[in-house]
């Protein structure tokens, strides 16, 4: 079984409202501008290109802050240090070491990445946590000038490790990233609570067998 992790929200904290409510308390008064602030930052289309790796981070800062009126140089130290604080999720390298057992063990599993990630902060994360290193591969969107769910970054995992569809597991926590996996034949877990994708990974991997 090849076992594929996503990055942000599943092995490592993303929690942009808290991020966005320290840098720009003065916006995030209400629930509802947290969550407005959140897609008009994240979810706009500069920043998908920076995470494909079609831009620089000065770019997106550049064109966020004229697009929202927001002080560029706070928005760059909103988005230049998010690679440094990217934490891990405890239990979630915990699961990773256990299947990293199992596969020097048993010989019956190999795990992957692919995650959109923005090429500097994948160097941080690579330099920084030795754990990364027990994947047999993965892809950041970042160095592949494609992000998911555009089905050829799946595509080009699958090439370069040669993924049978049938024998792969996607774990993600974005809905329409887990659809585009299922949509080409792999298993798939949508991962809302990280604390639960343990017995989860149990449940298929018992049906694996």
């Amino acid at each position: 079984m090849n076992i594929v992790f996503d990055f942000g929200a599943v092995l490592f904290g993303w929690q942009p409202e808290k991020l966005l409510a320290r840098h720009f308390p003065q916006l995030t008064q209400k629930p509802a501008d947290v969550r407005q602030l959140v897609r008009a930052v994240f979810h706009h289309e500069s920043w998908q290109r920076f995470d494909k790796g079609t831009v620089e981070l000065a770019a997106v800062v550049s064109e966020t802050a004229a697009r929202l009126t927001l002080p560029a140089p706070a928005l760059h130290a909103l988005m230049a240090p998010i690679g440094e604080e990217l934490e891990p999720i405890a239990c979630i390298v915990d699961l990773l070491g256990q299947l990293r057992c199992r596969r020097e063990q048993a010989g019956d599993i190999r795990l992957y990445y692919l995650s959109n990630m923005p090429a500097p902060f994948a160097r941080v994360l690579e330099q920084k946590h030795e754990f990364i290193n027990w994947f047999d591969g993965g892809i950041f969107s970042g160095d592949v000038k494609l992000g998911k769910p555009d089905p050829a970054i799946y595509e080009l995992l699958a090439t370069r490790h040669a993924l049978a569809p049938e024998a792969t597991l996607f774990i993600d926590d974005t809905a329409v990233n887990v659809q585009a996996a299922r949509d080409r034949g792999w298993q798939a877990i949508h991962c809302q609570q990280p604390e639960a994708l343990a017995a989860q990974l149990q449940t298929v991997l018992k049906g694996y067998r």
